[in-house]
């Protein structure tokens, strides 16, 4: 898919002026080895409010590695490899590149329509992540992490074409369902038919002063 070709090399463009050179190198192979499923639901929520997916990508990139650095996170926390003694610098090291990778994303969507909702997704998971230590089966929590980035993904995407969307929830929790440790190829999981329900979804009403 084009959209998903325009997100990954945005993305490791986001990225290309982080310096030590290897620390940024594992960051690159991180962004560049993962789903760029969010990034591409920006453009395609973009497009189908109207908007020209093409001036876009810097919004869909802040979305992808607000998920990326969360997912990086996510993992650390699940294998808690302080705990065990093993890989514990390798886990130091990815956890500030999780934090630069978050960092990155918010400071590309801070002047965007969808900068609050950016902030609330990374309160949120910071709330389930908390909570999933005392529960009995925390995988329902860990994988709310893909249904409030796919809903800032639907924000991010149609607050560009200045339209406010009005069932971003719902169609959100409805492709992360999709999400089993990892998502399918954007081609397979953005077929028409979706396309179709994401610009209705969209297409509510043009913002105005107060939103």
């Amino acid at each position: 898919m084009e959209h998903a070709v325009a997100v990954r090399e945005a993305a490791l463009e986001a990225v290309a002026d982080i310096v030590p050179e290897g620390f940024r190198g594992d960051i690159e192979a991180f962004v560049a080895d993962g789903t760029h499923v969010p990034g591409v639901l920006t453009l395609v929520a973009a497009e189908g409010a109207g908007a020209d997916p093409t001036e876009l990508t810097e919004r869909a990139v802040g979305v992808q590695l607000i998920y990326d650095g969360l997912r990086l996170t996510r993992r650390l926390t699940v294998t808690d490899p302080w705990a065990s003694g093993h890989d514990a610098e390798r886990a130091n090291v990815d956890i500030l590149a999780a934090d630069v990778l978050v960092s990155r994303g918010f400071f590309l969507l801070a002047r965007t329509e969808a900068a609050t909702d950016a902030v609330e997704v990374v309160r949120a998971f910071g709330r389930d992540q908390t909570a999933r230590r005392d529960v009995a089966n925390p995988a329902h929590l860990d994988r709310e992490l893909e249904a409030d980035v796919l809903e800032l993904a639907l924000v991010t995407g149609t607050t560009a074409a200045g339209v406010t969307p009005g069932e971003t929830g719902r169609v959100a929790r409805e492709l992360a369902g999709a999400y089993d440790d990892g998502f399918p190829e954007p081609d397979a999981l953005f077929d028409d038919a979706t396309r179709e329900r994401i610009a209705t979804a969209a297409g509510v009403r043009p913002l105005n002063r107060n939103d």
